[in-house]
């Protein structure tokens, strides 16, 4: 088993290094899917005539979710356990991209809800599986600063696709967005196959750390390593209020477009908002990687949870579409600290445990959780009381996370907090002996 920190020959090559900036960037607009996409599809294409409104949508997309959070923890415990780690990214995205490109073939309920449902399960496989061959290619001491990097790129490709469904859409319609996926679908197996096999330690991708002579160390199921480990269940927890808050947010402003500008400027007007998002993310995520280590985690995740309450008020002073465009920028700034955040947490939290993968499968359960409900959630609150109380609505939810992680979680960088929490790794032997 290699135990160097910077990868399994040292430092990690270069080749492997440029495959993981490629990679973030095709897989952008593949590893979720349609996203708010599926909503402007389905309303503006297929529309009440065919049975589909805001709380139809939002029901697909909760059983999609809901799929997708099934799959979260054995998605982890797969990871941990495979040596087969870029095979299973190229069968992840295949899937997800069939499931997707059926879309327009289909119009019933249940077929949509079964084809989305298969891309959700597979969509369950990349935060896993790119954070586990980062860890395995850079170690656990350059970690923070590429996982940063690693969103920068993500974010960037989720920009460039998104500007090129604005511009696309306009000539040829929604359907232009099919035709990106399938074209970056392909890309994506090219960045994979990038980075050698050979540069990714799976030991060290696992956050592994066994005791000398030992070749393997018993490793329990996600929802042990969840409910041993006191601050993770408290992460988790926070994981799935800030989806079950930002979630939804997108698509009610994409559904809110819809009504307000036609379906022909739709997909348009809903791509500049991500655009805008993902060029704040881009810089957003790349700093949290460079600060994470010096600011800490705590401070920079409560701004996090600040802006995604103050987004969602803001959505409530204007109906105006380039108002509602501007405030999407502020995504970027919630959306790229959670992104570059979400990895470097888990890892301060089960390092040398060998449980780092399964345990993000386990608080992305939560997270997938708190997303899925979240679209059922605002759908609901739509129809009955209007798009201004289901944005304040998820407004409440972000600050009654914003006030737990304030008083309840601590800062979890190495170091910070373990001289005096039993929960945290390495307590123990922080704390004297008596």
């Amino acid at each position: 088993m290699a135990t160097t920190e910077t990868g399994p020959q040292g430092a990690p090559p270069t080749r492997a290094l440029r495959g993981l900036d490629a990679l973030n960037f095709t897989l952008a607009d593949v590893r979720d899917g349609l996203g708010p996409y599926l909503a402007i599809y389905l309303i503006a294409v297929r529309g009440p005539d065919q049975g589909w409104n805001e709380a139809t949508t939002g029901l697909v997309m909760t059983i999609a979710g809901v799929a997708g959070l099934v799959a979260q923890t054995p998605a982890g415990a797969l990871i941990d356990r495979t040596r087969q780690k870029r095979a299973i990214v190229i069968a992840a995205a295949l899937a997800v991209t069939l499931s997707c490109l059926a879309l327009p073939f289909i119009s019933n309920f249940y077929a949509v809800a079964a084809t989305q449902s298969l891309a959700g399960i597979a969509g369950a496989i990349f935060p896993p599986a790119l954070a586990a061959i980062t860890l395995g290619v850079v170690g656990p001491r350059l970690f923070a600063r590429r996982i940063g990097r690693n969103e920068g790129f993500n974010h960037a490709g989720n920009a460039v696709s998104a500007a090129l469904a604005a511009g696309l859409a306009t000539l040829f319609g929604p359907v232009v967005v099919f035709w990106i996926m399938g074209a970056l679908a392909v890309l994506s197996i090219g960045a994979m196959l990038m980075v050698p096999a050979d540069a990714i330690d799976d030991d060290v991708a696992r956050g592994l750390d066994c005791p000398p002579g030992e070749e393997s160390c018993e490793q329990p199921s996600g929802v042990a390593a969840l409910l041993q480990n006191r601050l993770l269940l408290l992460f988790a927890v926070l994981a799935a209020l800030f989806h079950l808050a930002n979630a939804a947010m997108l698509t009610s402003v994409g559904q809110l477009l819809t009504h307000l500008s036609g379906k022909d400027h739709a997909t348009s007007l809903i791509a500049i908002c991500i655009v805008a998002a993902q060029c704040v993310m881009v810089p957003v995520a790349m700093f949290v990687g460079a600060k994470a280590d010096t600011i800490g985690r705590k401070p920079i995740f409560l701004a996090a949870f600040g802006v995604l309450a103050l987004r969602g008020v803001l959505y409530t002073l204007s109906d105006n579409p380039f108002w509602l465009v501007g405030v999407q920028l502020l995504d970027g700034v919630g959306a790229g600290v959670y992104g570059a955040l979400f990895p470097i947490v888990v890892a301060d939290l089960t390092r040398g445990t060998g449980r780092f993968n399964v345990s993000q499968g386990a608080v992305a359960t939560a997270q997938g959780l708190g997303a899925a409900l979240s679209a059922t959630l605002a759908g609901v609150i739509i129809v009955s009381a209007g798009y201004s109380a289901a944005f304040l609505t998820l407004a409440a939810i972000a600050a009654v996370g914003f006030a737990l992680y304030l008083f309840a979680m601590p800062e979890t960088r190495e170091g910070a907090a373990r001289s005096d929490d039993p929960a945290m790794p390495g307590a123990a032997a922080a704390v004297p002996a008596a």
